[in-house]
């Protein structure tokens, strides 16, 4: 029995821990577990007296006399707050969830395993780690452990009867590589656009999956046309199971930050801006620090199991990032000796032996561990089995990641963390291999600059790094990294701002390619706006932007639904409320719900005509929308050539879901070709239809915050299906604001529309004129404990856009303490 139902049996008979009929029970024995934040500790390990004093916000500001200290009380609290958070990143990256979890945690160790983070981050540690990082993580680490050793598991480990071990510094080199692996899905794309090109053809592949470069055919090597085993490939268990314990399904969007220069600003001092988004749960992602001792003096944003400040400023430098996006990973197919038990791989004509490791992967419930042999080529790891028992069959792909060549973050977080100029700052990037991020930067002396980082490769003439291609030839060979002095950067530029948005950040003449694929810019060009438009701007303008739902693609596309005739009262009501709608996607809209619900119908109708039917639903189903809004600029290009032939199938089938709901009058194949006005209009009906169907037939109560909701559900026990376990552990669900494309993000999955999945997961406007204005917010909360007060209080306040302060200083952040925990070294034994 899955560990999980077991738990799951047991607490139904326990309701009082459940909070179902006594309700203060389960909080009073959840308080039992809870960290503590008053009074002293002793902590095996610590060299002197460190405080840590909680802000109204449960933000940890954390005083200390030297450096080793200061990390300790780092790793500390953030396993005060985030001990199981911290525990599921390491099983992950470890590819040890079976263990805990069972069978059904396998596809995801058989896939971490295979790609080898930990195996890479035991590298990093033993050959590229020295002097103060190989310190910070020491230090981390002991902080950690101490408190393994000080006081209560929170209720997860006890559900899953789960103990950890000690934490060390390979832990958390491993988490930053399951970071690169989160922000680098270049391997989904090739295997969906080597799937289409099998089914569909290489035109509806490019129309689909636009390389955003001018003139720029798909070019798809004859031996990658047809990759056996893609076509008719419905799911991949190793990938979609690692998406849903990573819980990010949107890996190409994501992500805003901009800095203006002082000449543009009401202070005369440079304002910096980051909103970062991700996947959405329980816990956040992002965890509030200030840091203050010895060289280091820093406060902003970490991430548990990280030391030091990875957002945020230090007094004399601000920076926040975004996902750069580069296409560092790429599927070789491989010639092997014997498809069924390979032992050697062909290149340039000669036989080389497969690098072979031997895995063993203890499963929860089993006497035996899973046995898994990791089979490598000069390109890097046979992925096939790991990501589809199916592709077992498929020539073998090896996959080519620049991550094997990177060094480790932690010696660049360090640089960051003690930059005081430009240079400085610049100098830390250099070393920032992977991911690759957007910076922006402003100092106090007023400069403000961005620089792109990522160990990017140079590939072959011909190789676009598109589809998989063939690994034995040698003519698809890397051919070395894009230098850092050759990467995008820009000081003090002449618009007096710059602003990314995971969107194309090259000029058509830049020398390197550094991907084909970006995010469509609509959220880019909307900040870019707002930014030229003024020329005194403040923190406030800021958080007008950063809340900024006006959608640019509903603009150009919404002109389309005039030729609409509606049919009955409903329709009409309909009509006139997206027509008469302000562009904006905010909760109270009943046109954002029309708008949206008539393009998904739309959308599914263009997909089937040039996918037909099963690979239509394929490409919206969860394992492939995390790629799916880059068909915006198609549909938008497509409503403008009224003449294209993607209107001319037969129609589309069932609406959002595949629930079967909302489908039109043009059902079925083999009935008569469409024009574009016909299939706006039938879109159009559907969309009704399923509204009505869903939430009632008035529209008056299609209010956008009703349709589109946000729930920030818990890992592993929100995700299981089990309702009672869901309501405990999961957070309540919100009216959500923003859409896929806005500034104020709030995805959701396009065959599931609309529960977002991906959005705003924090904020942060830093004032260089005055740093005691500068504010943040990150959702849900600081601490992962059931029922405590900081679990879910930021929640509300990050969906209003609203902010709390950054405190800096010692000063402020005494005014504002909720609570005092003073850590002392342990006593010596006699």
């Amino acid at each position: 029995m899955n560990p999980l139902t077991r738990w799951f049996r047991l607490l139904k008979m326990m309701p009082p821990v459940l909070g179902a009929s006594m309700p203060g029970l389960g909080p009073w024995l959840a308080r039992r577990r809870w960290p503590r934040a008053e009074g002293t500790m002793h902590a095996e390990g610590l060299e002197g007296r460190v405080e840590v004093i909680r802000d109204h916000w449960g933000v940890p500001h954390i005083f200390a006399s030297n450096e080793h200290d200061l990390f300790f009380a780092q790793g500390y609290v953030h396993a005060q707050d985030r001990l199981w958070q911290l525990e599921m990143g390491r099983r992950t990256g470890n590819g040890t969830l079976s263990a805990a979890v069972g069978p059904t945690g396998l596809p995801v160790d058989r896939l971490l395993r295979t790609l080898g983070l930990r195996r890479a981050a035991e590298r990093s540690w033993a050959e590229q780690v020295d002097g103060d990082a190989r310190a910070v993580l020491t230090a981390y680490a002991e902080g950690v452990n101490a408190r393994l050793a000080n006081e209560p598991l929170p209720i997860e480990f006890s559900v899953l009867g789960v103990t950890p071990e000690p934490w060390t510094p390979v832990d958390t080199l491993v988490r930053g590589n399951l970071l690169a692996l989160l922000l680098g899905g270049n391997h989904r794309l090739e295997l969906l656009r080597a799937q289409i090109v099998a089914e569909a053809g290489e035109e509806v592949a490019a129309a689909l999956l636009p390389p955003h470069a001018p003139n720029t055919p798909l070019i798809v090597p004859p031996e990658a046309r047809n990759v056996r085993g893609l076509a008719g490939l419905a799911g991949m268990e190793g990938l979609d199971g690692a998406d849903r314990w990573l819980g990010d399904p949107n890996i190409v969007s994501g992500s805003n930050n901009w800095v203006v220069h002082g000449q543009r600003t009401a202070s005369g001092k440079p304002l910096l801006c980051n909103d970062v988004h991700i996947g959405l749960g329980l816990p956040s992602t992002w965890y509030e620090n200030g840091l203050h001792g010895g060289r280091f003096n820093a406060v902003g944003f970490s991430l548990p199991g990280v030391p030091l400040v990875i957002i945020g400023h230090n007094g004399r430098v601000a920076w926040g990032m975004s996902n750069l996006g580069p296409d560092t990973q790429d599927f070789y197919l491989e010639k092997v000796d014997d498809p069924r038990a390979p032992r050697r791989y062909e290149y340039q004509g000669a036989w080389h032996d497969l690098d072979v490791v031997r895995e063993e992967i203890p499963v929860r419930g089993q006497r035996a561990p899973e046995v898994l042999e990791v089979r490598s080529t000069r390109h890097g790891p046979i992925m096939n089995e790991a990501m589809s028992r199916v592709l077992a069959k498929a020539e073998p792909m090896a996959l080519r990641w620049a991550l094997y060549d990177s060094r480790p973050l932690i010696q660049p977080l360090v640089q960051l963390n003690l930059a005081t100029s430009w240079q400085d700052f610049r100098a830390a990037l250099s070393r920032w291999e992977s991911p690759g991020q957007n910076f922006v930067y402003a100092d106090g002396e007023g400069h403000i600059a961005y620089q792109a980082t990522g160990k990017i490769p140079i590939r072959a003439p011909g190789h676009q790094g598109l589809v998989p291609v063939p690994g034995w030839t040698g003519e698809y060979e890397w051919r070395g990294f894009i230098p850092f002095e050759e990467l995008p950067a820009s000081l003090d530029p002449p618009a007096g701002f710059v602003a990314t948005a995971n969107n194309k950040i090259t000029s058509d003449d830049y020398p390197h390619l550094i991907a084909y694929n970006w995010f469509p810019g609509y959220r880019a060009e909307r900040i870019h706006q707002l930014l030229a438009a003024g020329e005194k701007h403040t923190a406030e303008d800021m958080r007008r932007i950063q809340g900024e739902t006006y959608s640019l693609p509903a603009a150009a596309l919404r002109p389309y639904l005039a030729v609409v005739k509606p049919e009955t009262e409903i329709e009409t009501a309909a009509l006139a409320m997206v027509q008469d709608w302000d562009l904006r996607f905010e909760t109270d809209r009943v046109g954002a719900s029309i708008f949206q619900a008539w393009y998904v119908h739309l959308l599914r109708r263009l997909l089937r005509h040039k996918l037909g039917p099963a690979l239509a639903e394929r490409y919206l189903a969860s394992e492939y929308e995390r790629h799916g809004s880059m068909h915006m600029p198609l549909v938008i290009g497509l409503m403008e050539t009224p003449e294209s032939d993607w209107f001319k199938g037969p129609g589309s089938g069932p609406g959002p879901g595949d629930e079967g709901q909302g489908q039109g009058k043009d059902q079925g194949q083999g009935q008569a070709t469409r024009t574009r006005d016909e299939v706006v209009q039938e879109s159009f009906h559907d969309a009704i239809r399923w509204l009505g169907e869903k939430y009632g037939k008035d529209p008056k109560g299609w209010r956008w915050g009703r349709v589109h909701t946000v729930t920030y559900m818990h890992s592993p026990l929100g995700r299981t299906g089990i309702g009672l376990l869901g309501r405990l552990f999961n957070s309540r669900t919100l009216p959500a604001r923003g859409d896929n494309y806005t500034v104020d993000g709030a995805s959701f999955l396009w065959s599931r529309p609309f529960e977002v999945v991906h959005g705003t997961a924090m904020r942060m406007i830093i004032d260089l004129g005055d740093l005691t204005k500068s504010v943040g917010i990150h959702t849900p909360g600081q601490c992962e404990h059931l029922y405590h007060p900081h679990r879910d209080d930021l929640m509300e306040m990050c969906q209003k856009v609203e902010y709390h302060p950054l405190l800096f200083t010692r000063q402020a952040v005494e005014a504002e303490a909720e609570h005092t925990l003073t850590l002392e070294p342990a006593p010596r034994p006699g």
